[in-house]
């Protein structure tokens, strides 16, 4: 089959040639976006009269005969093709005639896969959307159970302070509430249409591209066509930030892998999500979080790919932009998998309270509570206070105990300013409810943050 640009060609093509140009094996996921592009195209022409309405009702057939057959796995995906859009367009030919060949009127491959392109990303920021906000409302359901679980705040992996466990989880939720506002802002950034700007400079047929835009669910048509056709923000925004959450996944990764060892035993991960050892019968590994903190590694290379493909291009298009969808469709593809099965391990897993209260008795978790004691209550300067404090550690070190357990007499033996009641601001819950700033991770600012975070999402079921 001669290609659709051959005429001013002598040589027949090589076959090698073939195969290093074309990107219907990949491509071949844009087909609804080029089917759903292609009908409102061939529409916006009927109306306009460049196309008679008989022609757009053939196209429009024909055209959702075709995705009947991709459907279906009946569609023949062929190299000599090179693209989804040929494929679509050489199959419309076949069903309908020569009126295939007039959708391609007032357009250009190259704003036809810009929108095919960006009609897929959008598509798949929503639907990333709409998983992020499920795995929010997983840790809001569980931090609801834990406002008074007391686990050890850390710093530099060291017991820091005591917190509440639901406070805990809440830190990712207000993560993940970034990661889903990030989404949802490029969404809006991105939602116009470069259908209509042909080549790089707009066409001479008289097209409306508002109704095209329209029909799309985009705004409005974008601005300049030299930029519309070489741009690949969109796809840059979504690989950014399908990367910035897969960092943020691979913290909690990182804690469900720690938190599930023998030397923590915080939380038991489910079966249903664990895997065994070939040789050690009585190993049960953390996969699932295990191939999360991988995966992030594998998003930001395609983030990184892309950029570099993009660095130095000039205006427009150029066949370098044909390397902008693989690493797209990959990070795509990861992120929804890893929210589906990161959501289902959170709302599975077992919390060991017991164990995580015990882990607060260990680093003396209310030295810095004992600091403040002693600047609001003994009139000590912070300074001086925090040279007392450490002498009273370095006391319960050489006891073998816990700060929290020393008894009044050992603590006036440090400075006899120390009163009965500092036994009431070392004790871990005391502490822990203490921290009642706004933000904090007293029971009561955890309650307010839950109530946050419920509104948050209500609000947001109200407007979609």
């Amino acid at each position: 089959m001669s290609k659709m640009w051959s005429g001013r060609f002598k040589e027949s093509q090589s076959t090698l040639l073939d195969e290093f140009n074309a990107s219907i094996s990949f491509d071949k996921n844009l087909y609804l976006d080029d089917i759903n592009g292609s009908i409102a195209h061939s529409q916006m022409l009927a109306e306009e009269g460049i196309l008679t309405q008989k022609e757009a009702d053939d196209i429009r057939d024909g055209l959702l005969q075709i995705k009947d057959e991709v459907d279906t796995d009946r569609f023949q995906f062929n190299i000599s093709d090179e693209d989804i859009h040929m494929a679509i367009e050489n199959r419309l030919t076949q069903i309908i005639g020569n009126t295939g060949k007039k959708l391609h009127t007032a357009r250009s491959r190259n704003d036809q896969v810009a929108l095919d392109f960006r009609l897929f990303v959008q598509r798949k920021n929503s639907e990333i959307s709409k998983h992020i906000l499920n795995l929010i409302d997983t840790f809001i359901n569980l931090s609801k159970n834990h406002t008074t679980t007391l686990i050890p705040g850390m710093t530099h992996l060291q017991h820091a302070q005591p917190i509440n466990f639901g406070y805990h989880l809440l830190a990712y939720a207000s993560m993940f509430k970034r990661d889903y506002e990030r989404f949802e802002d490029s969404f809006k950034r991105n939602n116009y249409s470069p259908i209509g700007c042909a080549a790089l400079a707009g066409t001479p047929h008289d097209i409306n591209r508002s109704a095209t835009a329209q029909k799309l669910n985009f705004i409005a048509p974008t601005i300049n066509c030299l930029d519309t056709v070489s741009d690949r923000d969109f796809a840059l925004e979504i690989l950014f930030n399908i990367s910035t959450m897969m960092m943020h996944i691979s913290r909690l990764a990182e804690e469900l892998i720690l938190w599930s060892s023998y030397e923590f035993k915080f939380i038991t991960i489910s079966d249903a999500y664990s895997t065994g050892s070939s040789i050690m019968p009585q190993k049960k590994n953390p996969d699932v979080p295990e191939l999360l903190r991988g995966k992030t590694g594998r998003v930001n290379g395609n983030l990184i790919s892309l950029l570099t493909v993009m660095k130095g291009l000039p205006l427009a298009y150029n066949k370098d932009m044909q390397e902008d969808k693989e690493g797209v469709f990959d990070s795509v593809e990861s992120i929804q998998i890893s929210l589906e099965i990161l959501n289902e391990v959170i709302k599975t897993m077992s919390v060991n309270t017991d164990k995580m209260e015990e882990a607060c008795a260990i680093g003396h978790l209310t030295a810095t509570d004992l600091a403040d004691y002693l600047v609001k209550n003994c009139n000590i300067a912070f300074r001086e206070a925090h040279f007392i404090t450490g002498e009273a550690v370095a006391l319960a070190e050489s006891k073998k105990i816990d700060i929290s357990e020393l008894s009044l007499d050992e603590l006036k033996s440090i400075n006899n300013k120390i009163k009965a009641d500092v036994l009431e601001v070392l004790n871990l819950k005391n502490s822990m409810n203490a921290r009642d700033s706004y933000g904090g991770t007293s029971t009561a600012q955890t309650l307010k943050q839950i109530e946050y975070f419920k509104n948050w999402l209500e609000k947001l079921e109200e407007v979609n």
